[in-house]
């Protein structure tokens, strides 16, 4: 009895001890001079910055989008430029779109909803609804109503490209709702600089750009989500000082382009399609765009997806400085193409708008945009070969929005599908049988770490082929 007496003191000695310990060590792996909540204002800042980077970098911008459109061309290592890729190519922007975008914007509209402050949730809302709209564009079904939760949904299903769109729409006019000017301040925004009156013109210029997305398959519903936004009064991004962008600084903050260029300065050069566009019609951005070829001083382009045979650096034409600067901006929505896309709007009866008068608008902010002087400007919009043509509304904006998304990968390559203008002839030695991408093929990691959600998007959508249609393309 006294040694079963002695054991149990024993062990309540022992217990005791390893409870101490333990609260000991979660006391002691406290860091009591850092938050155990996250803040609103740098979650902001850094889904804005990744996402950024993402968007206007190699893998989804200079490696994959401007190739396919052909806005640039490869000139070492050139696989990409003839569509060579394997299912690892496009993990970025499926990873960082969710992981550090999506993820962390649902976290600061919950924080928005617990601190009573709309104006947070209203910000999330449109950077969250323009992220999952660059997914969808490039991939086609995704997650969306059950991304970004993994407690609740560790596998999340993929919803269908239409089912996305129109929940974007609907999350838009939430942010719109949400964004009151006279209510709660914010911070951390870096490229609106806390102004609410922006972001609400934001979140329209983004209504307006994924109303036009699904104007082809449902033009009843465009025409609707337009008028709502006309009948709100807030209206779009009206001048070139209101584009959304993320303005870089120098490094290491530095625009992810011209990092690139400041170590790999010889793969890419300017598309030969761009430079031979550009000069037929005497355009004054080709100074911009490009910077004229070293061996002969002139403007020369490389051709896309050359296998042989290919142009020594000095024999073709480097990106503009412009565009390689270390604080050249991310451009995410311009003015130039907002009165692209309201063009586009009353060229398709949705508004009484004139689309003619708006076309060349759109034209004059692009060459605005990039410091063209007004008589040059003036020049350029008398010239026969840039009339709006309304009896082909689709190939003159179409031709014309594709020039001024320069650099704009993701936007240009959606756009191109979308209009079907500029008519590409693809890679000289493309690997798709004489066809140029029309979409981004899922990560690998989707097969393994989310094999149901995949199946049942392919089962929907198609083979998980870069030449495979997505709902909003259709011809």
């Amino acid at each position: 009895m006294k040694i079963r007496y002695i054991y149990l003191l024993i062990s309540a000695a022992i217990l005791s001890t390893a409870v101490s310990c333990k609260k000991s060590l979660d006391e002691s792996n406290v860091n009591p001079n850092a938050s155990e909540t996250a803040q609103p204002d740098y979650l902001l800042t850094g889904a804005i910055k990744a996402t950024a980077d993402t968007y206007w970098g190699t893998n989804n911008n200079l490696g994959s989008s401007l190739l396919f459109v052909q806005h640039v061309a490869k000139i070492q290592y050139t696989d990409p430029d003839r569509y060579i890729f394997t299912n690892a190519s496009f993990n970025e922007l499926w990873s960082v779109g969710y992981a550090k975008g999506v993820v962390n914007l649902n976290q600061i509209i919950k924080l928005a909803d617990a601190s009573s402050n709309p104006n947070y949730k209203g910000v999330a809302l449109v950077l969250r609804s323009w992220i999952f709209s660059m997914l969808t564009d490039a991939y086609g079904d995704i997650p969306y109503t059950q991304a970004g939760s993994i407690d609740e949904y560790l596998l999340p299903k993929y919803d269908n490209q239409r089912d996305v769109y129109l929940g974007l729409l609907a999350d838009l006019k939430t942010a719109q709702d949400a964004l009151n000017p006279s209510g709660k301040a914010i911070a951390g925004d870096v490229i609106y600089a806390n102004s609410i009156t922006s972001w609400k013109k934001f979140a329209n210029s983004l209504r307006l750009r994924i109303a036009l997305r699904i104007a082809d398959r449902e033009p009843e519903l465009a025409r609707q989500t337009i008028a709502a936004i006309a009948t709100e009064g807030i209206g779009y991004i009206s001048a070139n000082s209101e584009t959304a962008q993320l303005a870089y600084k120098a490094s290491p903050n530095q625009n992810p382009i011209s990092n690139l260029f400041d170590t790999r300065p010889d793969e890419y050069r300017v598309s030969k399609t761009l430079i031979d566009q550009l000069t037929a019609l005497n355009d004054p951005r080709l100074a911009i765009y490009a910077q004229k070829a070293v061996s002969t001083q002139t403007y020369i382009g490389a051709a896309n997806g050359l296998s042989a045979n290919l142009p020594g650096k000095d024999q073709v034409s480097k990106l503009g400085t412009y565009f390689i600067a270390p604080t050249a901006p991310a451009v995410i929505i311009s003015y130039a193409e907002v009165l692209f896309d309201r063009a586009e709007a009353a060229a398709r009866g949705f508004t009484s708008e004139n689309a003619s008068t708006l076309y060349n608008q759109a034209i004059e902010a692009s060459l605005t945009q990039y410091g063209v002087s007004t008589a040059d400007i003036t020049t350029y919009k008398a010239s026969t070969a840039v009339q709006f043509n309304a009896a082909n509304y689709k190939k003159s904006i179409g031709d014309q929005k594709w020039i001024a998304l320069y650099g704009q990968g993701l936007e240009a390559f959606t756009e191109w599908r979308r209009l079907d203008y500029p008519q590409l002839t693809p890679a000289v030695a493309g690997a798709l049988n004489g066809q140029i991408p029309v979409r981004f093929i899922y990560p690998g990691t989707e097969q393994s770490l989310n094999p149901d959600g995949y199946k049942a998007a392919v089962a929907h959508q198609g083979t998980d082929a870069l030449t495979t249609k997505l709902w909003f393309d259709v011809n």
